[in-house]
């Protein structure tokens, strides 16, 4: 796979020396999401699409594909019948992830922080048809060096249908630049978001102790920044009441 990160609507490659960008924490990753997004636990049962196309067919589709595409972001077939092309994914995480640095530490050992990752950013990745979905989260993380188990995150595709939007988690043996080709380049028609695997709450059994420090060092600061605004707003409503108060008493 070959990469490229968009934190917008451009196109940039890594060959450009192109820099990371990573957020610290800011809001608790404890708050609900307040997106308004229409999620679906049936669009599994929705009607199958065909997974295996003749050669002739997939030529078809490839040119019918390279021929509505607006972003000059084209698939190839090969001479063994495999194809390539680029998908899409943005991030949609709403818990810090932990990402590797320096050595540093110990004897040596890898220094590790928590980051946000800026949500809605949407990386470009270059891939085979033979890319599961496994393999394109894998490559995800790498790309952000990101040292958190591949298990705790999932790809799901998003439909729109009839100004609704579904969203479904797709399985890992998928093949999302299958998927891509057969609903056509157009991202309203379908796109592909990296999550937190949803599994009603945090399973924090599945984190390591340095994971586990982080985020009690990221609440810790949140709290005292808590704390320090409430002192700021009830300091703040002590000033007016006792200005209120001199007002009504008049010059002594």
């Amino acid at each position: 796979m070959t990469w490229n990160s968009t934190m917008s609507s451009g196109y940039s490659s890594l060959e450009e020396d192109s820099e990371e960008y990573f957020f610290t924490a800011r809001t608790s990753f404890f708050k609900k999401p307040s997106g308004k997004l229409t999620e679906s636990k049936d669009v599994e049962k929705e009607k199958e699409v065909r997974t295996e196309l003749s050669r002739e067919e997939i030529r078809q589709k490839i040119d019918q594909y390279n021929s509505l595409t607006k972003d000059h972001l084209k698939m190839t077939l090969g001479s063994a019948g495999v194809y390539t092309g680029f998908i899409k994914v943005q991030l949609d995480l709403r818990r810090p992830v932990t990402v590797r640095g320096g050595r540093g530490g110990v004897g040596g050992a890898v220094l590790q922080e928590a980051f946000y990752l800026p949500r809605g950013a949407t990386n470009t990745l270059h891939i085979s048809s033979n890319n599961t979905v496994r393999e394109v989260i894998v490559a995800l993380l790498n790309k952000f060096t990101v040292a958190d188990n591949p298990a705790k995150y999932a790809l799901y595709k998003c439909c729109r249908r009839e100004e609704q939007v579904y969203v479904c988690k797709l399985a890992e043996g998928e093949q999302p630049l299958f998927l891509r080709l057969a609903a056509g380049p157009e991202v309203d028609t379908l796109s592909f978001v990296l999550r937190e695997q949803q599994t009603g709450e945090v399973m924090w059994d599945a984190f390591s102790i340095p994971e586990l420090r982080n985020f009690l060092r990221i609440l810790e600061k949140e709290e005292q920044e808590q704390m320090e605004a409430v002192l700021r707003r009830y300091n703040s409503y002590r000033q007016r009441l006792q200005a209120a108060m001199r007002e009504v008493r008049g010059p002594s």
